[in-house]
């Protein structure tokens, strides 16, 4: 889900908002931003988780890591991409500005309020056309042939063979190596 939700983000954006910061995937998230150079504007009410994945990052990034109380923060008006791991409300909605892009990993996913905005989907793949045998699932809110991506994340962990899980903390630096696995048994991107 986190390769997801990271390869859904424009390549050379260089500042995200982040609501769910200190989710699992939210920090998993922040930390591969940073490190890629991304300012990641970090939404939560808890200072003190949100030092712990700072601490986490190599130290010449935690700069650009960065703590918001709220998506309402000055700091987050001119930002065009907002990651959506929490809900947000119609007033933290009008806080983008026009043409700003909510990716979501939030369930259930957010009420589009903003029509001079737009709203990805939930982070989900394609299924493989060929490769794959028995797998032309239909998932309730995708189309079909369309799985959520933590399915997806499952069956290509099976695929691989690989006995590593993912309760707990997501190990950052495999974060490109599942995302490379997918698209080695043809996944693609669908949200």
């Amino acid at each position: 889900t986190a390769a997801c939700v990271i390869k859904g983000i424009p390549e050379g954006t260089r500042e995200i908002v982040l609501t769910g910061a200190t989710s699992k995937l939210g920090r998993a998230v922040a930390l591969y931003l940073c490190e890629k150079g991304v300012r990641v504007l970090m939404a939560s009410r808890s200072s003190q988780r949100v030092a712990k994945i700072v601490a986490e990052a190599p130290e010449e990034c935690r700069h650009l890591l960065q703590h918001i109380d709220d998506v309402t923060d000055a700091r987050c008006a001119s930002v065009r991409q907002w990651v959506a791991g929490s809900l947000l409300s119609r007033k933290q909605q009008s806080n983008p500005p026009l043409g700003a892009h909510f990716h979501q990993f939030v369930v259930p996913p957010l009420t589009p309020y903003r029509r001079d905005c737009t709203y990805g989907k939930l982070v989900s793949m394609r299924l493989p056309v060929n490769d794959v045998r028995g797998l032309r699932a239909c998932e309730m809110t995708m189309e079909r042939g369309v799985v959520h991506a933590c399915h997806a994340g499952a069956i290509v962990h099976t695929l691989q063979g690989w006995t590593h899980h993912e309760v707990g903390g997501i190990d950052v630096s495999r974060i490109d190596t599942v995302w490379d696995a997918a698209l080695k048994h043809g996944f693609s991107l669908a949200s």
